[in-house]
């Protein structure tokens, strides 16, 4: 995406003594930084500093200071962007990277505050005063999550949910393939008709064989999103499936689908929390990219969930997503417009809780790189369509989605994040568990 600076010359006395706006704040933001701006700086006022090429931060209004004044890096940033007071002029993920590598370079996190930084920091404070940027805090965008309730109960679950997904389903339907799957693909091919489309149907495949569906039998999809997996599995597989969200939007959408495809003797779709969840028995169990949301505390009891919900011998898959070090949320820009109250860990931490549970840990599959390529094919889809996406849902909030995507890219192609799928089985009284010898047979050795 490339944005232009607006092509106006200074207005009005600034007090910054023949400095422009950009100028005098990249003077003065040099040892708080540890050297010259990464990227380039264009301000309000027409006056540009850093960089001649590359991108540029487009600073639209003081508004856009005021935010990362009272919200200091990543979310005040993140507001300013959401609301077009702060803008990038060229590729965003560029810019985000510029950043990102000045501050691994001159190791400026954890940096011991010093005389010099102090004296900065208090220019930095008079140029901010003087450019109209003090003032009160500016109110949370519109965009924002706002919950209330205990966290993770089953209301405030409903909120976080219902935030993210209860937009319109259209604009799902916008953004992702004909198979509506909203987690990470599995790309099996780099031929150049190979689409997102192909690489989803080959995930749900990859799903439906690790499980060891046979027709007849019955599936639980545990986050059922969109359908994807509840609807592929009774067309291609003859299973029964009993699919549960906590998303209105989504249970409507579903419901639609399966009457559309005559699947209503097959598939059952219910608006029911997981903890809600009383009938057993099922053949295999399946959460993709759900239990990142049911928060540290009660992953026990959504591992417990899983374990017991599947009759001896059956398998439980659970793809998901993890994270190691600081912000098990994925930091304040995810927390607080994307999923607020999730929580992630490292894979190996998963395991262990899962195993906890009384379930047999057989195989686990790393989709990191997967990851990349299926949010970049979204990005992609957005940018394309994006005068229908503002259409749909607002300019800010298809902001909202394009900073979330371009920054997901990049987590998970730099390791910051990966998405594992972890395959399981619920052993017998005498230890049976009738999976195959080796890997691949997953279809062959199901139990009958």
């Amino acid at each position: 995406m490339t944005l232009h600076a607006p092509n106006r010359r200074p207005t009005g006395p600034t007090g910054l003594r023949g400095r422009g706006v950009a100028d005098a704040l990249a003077h003065a933001l040099e040892p708080v930084v540890g050297g010259p701006l990464p990227v380039g700086l264009h301000a309000w006022d027409g006056s540009r500093a850093g960089p001649e090429t590359g991108p540029a931060v487009l600073l639209r209004s003081p508004a856009a200071l005021r935010r990362i004044l009272w919200h200091p890096g990543e979310l005040g940033a993140a507001q300013a962007y959401v609301t077009g007071e702060l803008d990038v002029d060229g590729d965003l993920a560029e810019a985000l990277d510029c950043v990102r590598r000045a501050g691994r370079e001159r190791q400026l996190a954890g940096i011991r505050p010093t005389l010099g930084a102090a004296a900065a920091l208090a220019r930095a404070a008079l140029l901010l005063r003087r450019v109209g940027a003090l003032g009160g805090p500016p109110p949370a965008p519109a965009s924002q999550a706002r919950l209330s309730g205990r966290l993770h109960s089953l209301g405030r679950d409903r909120q976080a949910i219902s935030h993210h997904y209860d937009v319109t389903s259209d604009f799902y339907a916008l953004l992702l393939d004909p198979h509506l799957a909203y987690s990470c693909a599995y790309w099996t091919s780099d031929a150049p008709g190979y689409t997102l489309e192909d690489a989803q149907r080959d995930k749900l495949e990859l799903v439906c064989q690790k499980v060891g569906l046979r027709p007849g039998s019955r599936l639980l999809d545990i986050g059922c999103g969109w359908g994807s997996l509840s609807l592929y599995a009774a067309e291609h597989h003859g299973v029964r499936v009993t699919g549960v969200t906590i998303a209105s939007e989504q249970k409507e959408r579903v419901e639609r689908l399966v009457a559309e495809r005559g699947l209503g003797d097959l598939v059952e779709v219910r608006l029911q929390d997981y903890r809600e969840i009383a009938d057993d028995g099922y053949d295999a169990v399946v959460s993709l990219e759900m239990g990142e949301h049911v928060g540290a505390a009660n992953y026990p009891a959504f591992a417990s969930v899983l374990a017991s919900r599947v009759r001896p011998g059956g398998r439980v898959l659970v793809q998901q997503m993890s994270r190691a070090g600081r912000h098990p949320g994925g930091g304040p820009f995810i927390e607080s417009f994307i999923a607020p109250d999730m929580h992630m860990r490292p894979l190996g931490e998963t395991v262990a809780l899962l195993e906890r549970s009384g379930l047999e840990v057989r195989d686990v599959e790393a989709l990191r790189e997967h990851y990349v390529r299926t949010v970049r094919a979204w990005l992609e889809t957005l940018e394309a369509r994006w005068d229908e996406a503002v259409a749909l849902v607002g300019e800010e909030s298809a902001r909202v989605w394009r900073l979330y995507l371009v920054g997901g890219a990049m987590a998970f192609r730099d390791g910051r994040m990966g998405v594992d799928q972890v395959l399981m089985v619920r052993p017998s009284a005498d230890g049976s568990t009738w999976m195959p010898p080796v890997r691949g047979g997953h279809a062959e050795g199901a139990r009958r």
